[in-house]
């Protein structure tokens, strides 16, 4: 009986070993991944000394069209990282990416001008943050004004602004009133869940993540509009 119980103790004696050594790596991972992520995240908002350059045509833009001034600059700083002459593989162009044949073209349709914005003003900083942030305008108190969920909306907003209001209204029903009723009755977690695993361009939820991360990560003292 002794020995069976000195063998017992030694069995646990030697788990415990090769266990205390597992924990204390699991512990160190955790500590660097979270070292790893302050550095980042430092980095990540020093970089947005590429778009402080804009802050002042930002601010006008949130102004005049009531949109929270931290989403705006969110946009900006995923979309083209502060440069006013980008444009992407699309032809999404300049400092909020618009694309002239789907965003501009619905801005221009809103102001009653026929047509859609040229490059050369897209690339001008003042007219494509003023349209982009219109276009927000759009997205948030006309077309998706019935979700009454505030950070759902903010979701839906930057989802319908990179993969435009059909594709998200779609993953939840054909019927746009059907897919607004779906919509108010989910939780935020629940809609980023559709997100991730029902919308038809993969990359819109790393991108919504990247967006409302940074939204939720810009200092509170800027002046905004809510």
């Amino acid at each position: 009986m002794i020995k069976k119980n000195i063998k017992i103790n030694f069995f646990y004696k030697m788990k415990i070993k090769k266990i205390i050594p597992i924990i204390f790596m699991i512990i160190s991972c955790i500590h660097n991944q979270n070292h790893n992520k302050q550095i980042n995240n430092k980095i990540f908002y020093k970089d947005l000394k590429t778009v402080e350059k804009w802050n002042k045509l930002i601010l006008d833009a949130s102004k005049k069209y009531k949109i929270n001034i931290k989403l705006i600059i969110s946009l900006i700083k995923i979309e083209s990282n502060g440069n006013p002459c980008a444009i992407s593989k699309s032809n999404a162009i300049g400092l909020m990416q618009i694309k002239p044949s789907t965003a501009g073209k619905e801005v221009y349709k809103y102001r009653k001008i026929e047509g859609q914005p040229s490059k050369k003003k897209l690339k001008n900083p003042k007219i494509n943050i003023d349209i982009g942030t219109n276009y927000i305008y759009l997205l948030q108190y006309k077309m998706l004004n019935k979700i009454k969920n505030k950070k759902i909306l903010r979701y839906a907003i930057i989802v319908s602004y990179v993969g435009g209001i059909g594709a998200l209204l779609k993953i939840f029903s054909k019927k746009q009133e059907i897919s607004m009723k779906i919509i108010n009755k989910i939780s935020p977690n629940k809609f980023l869940w559709y997100i991730k695993t029902k919308h038809p361009y993969k990359q819109i939820y790393k991108y919504l993540i990247k967006v409302n991360y940074l939204y939720n990560n810009i200092n509170n003292n800027i002046k905004h509009q809510n």
